[in-house]
């Protein structure tokens, strides 16, 4: 991922179309004390949208291009009326059972002919919650969220629409508190009132329901007398760049092993686990049990846990999601602390 420097007031560089997402890093409960803001956090693909003339960039996350999945959003924002601008936000898609994480990743398929038929039947959204360069020219980085949330609302005021929202936010705790405790988001996000835009870095805190982590699959069991899958062998990145096994997860529903042993197998070959790999047999696992297969490190997984005990999860993992939408390398150890 590029990465440029917090920018000073009034400064715009050439670069500015490049800049990382600035980061969350996980905690348990919301920060207490004065100066805080906070936003519900979406479960969608985080989206850095800029525009310059007739030119539109969605970046991901992870650094690569999204317009061509979402070319509905593309067109939008092109007809803005607002020559150039850069603003950070997340790609929602609205169904009957609401917010679906699912339906942007089925956005992610090769043919253009099913992206534009997806855009149409169930167009996706950009909710807004941070401005980087106003139309106006200012580069805002370096200036604090007081000043940057003032000019997104000003921004949402003259062009936002159902295509393009803004984030709802508070600085009141225990407002946040009550949005975590109906459970009706994924979690919150809390940003100092004060902060600049530190690009790339976990200057934010997120709380989520539930405590989660995204894992690198670096290698896979078969089920007991099955050419299946049984498992998935989770890794994470430590500061060595070493890929170590920390748990694994078994909640794969049936239906959906065919195709995932199908996945996983084309991804053999692979160095697997780097740092700590998996055991070998103990006296309560069969020669089979401990077999496990390596794989390149290229799939995602997000998995919710409850309990680390030296760098590990104690126990089984449920998996929640594959992750198609990050990075391999942005999965590290520090997920696990707190």
């Amino acid at each position: 991922m590029l990465q440029t420097d917090t920018a000073s007031p009034g400064r715009r560089p050439a670069d500015i179309a490049s800049t990382a997402p600035m980061e969350a890093r996980s905690e348990s409960t919301l920060p207490t004390g004065p100066g805080w803001w906070f936003e519900p956090k979406w479960d969608g693909f985080r989206c850095l949208a800029f525009k310059d003339g007739n030119q539109v960039t969605l970046t991901a996350k992870s650094g690569k291009p999204l317009g061509r999945y979402f070319p509905e959003v593309v067109e939008h924002i092109a007809g803005l009326k607002a020559e150039r601008f850069l603003v950070d936000g997340e790609l929602l898609i609205q169904t009957p059972q609401g917010f679906s994480f699912e339906a942007l990743q089925l956005r992610l398929h090769p043919a253009e002919s099913r992206i534009r038929r997806l855009a149409r039947d169930t167009p996706a959204r950009l909710v807004l919650f941070d401005m980087l360069l106003t139309p106006k020219g200012e580069d805002l980085r370096g200036q604090p969220l007081s000043k940057r949330r003032k000019a997104l609302e000003s921004f949402h005021g003259r062009y936002g629409d159902a295509a393009l929202d803004l984030t709802p936010g508070t600085a009141d705790r225990a407002v946040a508190q009550q949005w975590l405790d109906e459970g009706l988001l994924e979690g919150i996000v809390a940003k100092r009132w004060d902060g600049p835009y530190v690009a790339g870095e976990r200057a934010m805190v997120k709380v989520k329901r539930l405590r989660t982590a995204d894992c690198v699959v670096g290698g896979f069991r078969y089920g007991q007398n099955s050419k299946l899958v049984g498992s998935l062998l989770l890794g994470l990145y430590d500061a060595g760049g070493r890929l170590n096994h920390v748990g694994f997860t078994s909640s794969i529903a049936a239906a959906d092993k065919p195709e995932l042993t199908k996945r996983l197998e084309a991804l053999r070959g692979g160095p697997g686990f780097t740092g700590e790999a998996p055991g070998g047999p103990s006296r309560w696992s069969t020669e089979r049990s401990a077999e496990w297969v390596p794989l390149k490190p290229e799939m995602v997984v997000e998995v919710a846990f409850d309990h680390v005990s030296g760098g590990r999860f104690r126990h089984g993992t449920k998996l929640v999601r594959f992750r198609p939408d990050k990075r391999p390398d942005q999965c590290g150890c520090e997920q696990l602390n707190g």
